[in-house]
This record gives structure tokens, C-alpha cells and sequence, in this order.
């Protein structure tokens, strides 16, 4: 396979996975923007949501306050966003349109579809009630999409390639979403396993579809070491970053198998996925929950770009 025609193939599925966890983090943080207050503490949590979405510097160039109004435009339809909901739809089907061969029909039409349905929406649609609608809406496509991909294309390199761009995605986004409740602060007086503090580990479970889950493998009520237990370490859970690492490692694993090589990013992902197999939470708790999640996105970062150096370029 041309590597331009493998790198189409993992931005294409990098750019709807970003899409699904944005209206994620945006569903997340409206949850706990909603969520009562103190009297005398701040809320910041839509100023969050820009951090963790690593679209602080862009975004303070164009707006003065992180307010929920400029928020939403700015992940969900501004053009000039390139990370924006709606620009990753574009990038998406930019790139589709690129290798429109290497794609089975189902997965053309439906990104083709979930952009023609974008390009006519109108932001004035997110007032109201119309944001849930919205993000409902993000995350029943891309899931179509992924769905498409998984059920209709041959188990090759250019699976391996939308596998490895998914996954490598997934981990970065399930480590943001988690690390919103470390910007978000727990207001001063409130107490940690307190009510705030229960509903706001309760909307980081839902964000990620795992409220559910989580209550399934634990017979305890929601305690913030085994959300992050669940979220890190659980490779039940497939949102989870053990579970993001798994299947990377074995992307690569099958790419290895295809090509008869292998590169520094193989060594990188097995390194990864053992130390999150192996690991136990009080040791990330020992070194800090921001600070691990921190690591493991710089980490995950370093090792998407020696997955393009290796196959991609």
C-alpha cells in the first residue's frame, strides 16, 4: 500500500474518532456546568473544557471568556478550529474522497452522507434544548461509521491502518475526558465523596458509556480510584486505556506480520500496553492522577508520530 494512501486511511478514522469524543467532552462538561454550585465558589468548567481539548491557544486568540455560548461554537462548528466537530467531519471526507478505492461503499456513504447532513446545519440549531440533540446526533454517526468499518472491510493493511488511527485517538481522548474532572475543581468547602463530588465522577462514567459497565464489575458505589481503575486499567472496558493500547499493539502486530518488519513504534506500543496490563492504581494515584494522564497523552502522542514515521510518510 502507498504510504498516502495508509495515511489517508488513519487521519480518516483519527478525525471521526476526535468528532465522537467532542461532543463527549462537550456533553460532559454541559452535565456538570448544570450541576448546583456553592455560594462564593467559581466554575470553570467550560474554560476546562478548552484546556483538555488542547484548544486554549486558538481559541483565547479569538474570544475573551471560556463562556458555554463561545465554547460550543468553537468545538462544534467554527471553520477556523481545525479540531472543531465540523472540521474533522470536512478532513474526514476530504481524505475519503483521496482513496475513495481503499473504502467499502457502506463507509462512503456514510461519511459522505455525514457531511452533506453537517454542511446544511445551522449553528442556531445548538440554542435551546438543541445541543443534546446535536451531540446525539455526532455520536450516532461516527459510531454508524465506525460500525461500517468493522462489519464491512477485509481484514488487510488498510483495516489495520483505520484500526491503529482509531485506538491511537480513542486513548487520547478517554485520558482528556478523564482529566476534566482534575480541571474542574472541586469547590473548596465541598467534600470529596461528597454529592458534587459523586455526580461529577458520574458524568465523566456517562461521557464515556461506562456507568453502566462500571456497575457491573464493582459492587461499590462510585469511589473517584476505581472510576479511575475502570478508566485506565480494565480491559473490559473498551474505552479504557489499557484497552486502547491493546489494540494498537496488536495493529501493529498484524502490520508486522503483513510487511515482514518491525519498527521503533512496536517497541513503544508493547512498552506501553505491559505497563498498563501490569500496573496497579495506587501507583497512579502515588504519582498523581493529572500528572500520569499528562504523561500518558505526551506518551501516546510520541507514539502516533513514530507510527507516521514508520508507515505513514
Amino acid at each position: 500500500m502507498l504510504s498516502r494512501t495508509a495515511d489517508s486511511l488513519y487521519w480518516i478514522a483519527r478525525y471521526m474518532e476526535r468528532a465522537e469524543n467532542l461532543s463527549r467532552i462537550l456533553r460532559v462538561t454541559d452535565r456538570l456546568s448544570l450541576m448546583p454550585k456553592l455560594a462564593g465558589t467559581g466554575s470553570n468548567e467550560w474554560h476546562s473544557t478548552i484546556v483538555v481539548s488542547d484548544c486554549e491557544e486558538g481559541f483565547y486568540e479569538k474570544y475573551e471568556e471560556a463562556t458555554a455560548e463561545h465554547v460550543i461554537s468553537y468545538l462544534a462548528f467554527d471553520p477556523d478550529n481545525p479540531s472543531s466537530i465540523r472540521s474533522c467531519i470536512e478532513a474526514a471526507r476530504r481524505n475519503a474522497r483521496s482513496v475513495r478505492t481503499a473504502l467499502t461503499t457502506e463507509q462512503w456513504e456514510c461519511l459522505n452522507g455525514t457531511w452533506l447532513e453537517m454542511s446544511r446545519m445551522k449553528e442556531s440549531r445548538l440554542r435551546g434544548g438543541g445541543l443534546h440533540g446535536f451531540l446525539d446526533w455526532v455520536k450516532e454517526r461516527t459510531l454508524m461509521f465506525h460500525g461500517s468499518t468493522v462489519a464491512t472491510m477485509l481484514r488487510r493493511d488498510s483495516f489495520h491502518f483505520m484500526q491503529l488511527g482509531t485506538f491511537i485517538e480513542r486513548g487520547d481522548n478517554t485520558a482528556r475526558i478523564l482529566d476534566v474532572k482534575y480541571h474542574v475543581l472541586l469547590p473548596e468547602h465541598a467534600e470529596v465523596g461528597g454529592g458534587i463530588d459523586y455526580y461529577q465522577w458520574a458524568a465523566i462514567l456517562r461521557a464515556v458509556s461506562g456507568y453502566r459497565g462500571y456497575h457491573a464489575l464493582y459492587n461499590e458505589g462510585i469511589k473517584p480510584w476505581l472510576v479511575a481503575d475502570f478508566l485506565i486499567m480494565r480491559e473490559e472496558m473498551p474505552r479504557s486505556l489499557v484497552a486502547c493500547m491493546g489494540k494498537v499493539k496488536e495493529c501493529l502486530d498484524h502490520l508486522a506480520d503483513e510487511y515482514g518488519q518491525r519498527h521503533e513504534s512496536h517497541r513503544m506500543a508493547g512498552r506501553r500496553y505491559s505497563q498498563l496490563r501490569f500496573g496497579k492504581v495506587d501507583d497512579v494515584f502515588g504519582q498523581g492522577l493529572h500528572l500520569f494522564l499528562e504523561q500518558f497523552i505526551d506518551q501516546n502522542n510520541d507514539l502516533g508520530a513514530e507510527i507516521s514515521r514508520s508507515y505513514l510518510m
